[in-house]
């Protein structure tokens, strides 16, 4: 992709691809084409030291977690990944911390809803109004996707209704969650005169 146009040349090609001559454009089209060029290159320049710094972050953070393990004889098998550091005088601050994308396997997903379905019209023993509005809340779509914090949120109520119905739902939602990626999120923060952290934006999240 083609992004700078030489202020020299006799013509520009425009967005239809036709070429227009230059002496036809007016000063504001060639100022912004400068100005559009000089930024993006910025831009890019930007983003290429971020990523290094985001390598160098991810490298030094691991370093001083497995250094960690080291020194508490641990494995870590147990721990998803999340931890915050500081330096020795708590002025300075680094969370890492791990985020899960979850999904639902459609099949099994759907298998849940029907025996939750079953439970409410089964007239069991504690599905009151309560667990009705409750069930019925967590499978709404939006934009034609379940919400999957609401759906979560049932497995709470496993151990809080005798009914094997819903237990036997709760089975089927466990068996239901995909995580097929995780994050790794960092954040420097330092502290001010008020002694409270403050974030030195990075916007790791989208490189």
């Amino acid at each position: 992709m083609n992004y700078h146009q030489k202020q020299s040349d006799p013509f520009w090609e425009d967005e239809t691809g036709n070429k227009i001559p230059t002496n036809r454009l007016t000063d504001l089209e060639k100022l912004s084409e400068r100005v559009a060029v000089k930024l993006h290159k910025e831009a890019v320049k930007i983003n290429e030291g971020l990523k290094k710094f985001k390598e160098e972050v991810i490298a030094l953070c691991d370093q001083v977690y497995e250094a960690s393990l080291e020194d508490t004889q641990t494995s870590g098998k147990n721990r998803k990944g999340n931890f915050t550091l500081f330096n020795f005088n708590r002025t300075l601050k680094i969370e890492v911390s791990i985020s899960e994308r979850i999904e639902f396997d459609d099949l099994t997903i759907q298998a849940c809803k029907e025996k939750l379905d079953d439970f409410i019209t089964s007239n069991t023993t504690g599905v009151d109004d309560f667990m009705r509005t409750l069930i019925l809340s967590a499978f709404e779509k939006t934009s034609g996707s379940l919400d999957v914090k609401k759906v979560l949120t049932l497995r709470k109520y496993r151990d809080r209704t005798r009914s094997p119905l819903y237990k036997e739902a709760m089975d089927l939602l466990d068996k239901a969650i995909r995580r097929p990626d995780s994050k790794r999120y960092f954040r420097v923060f330092a502290r001010n005169e008020e002694g409270k952290y403050e974030l030195i934006d990075l916007n790791f999240s989208s490189i």
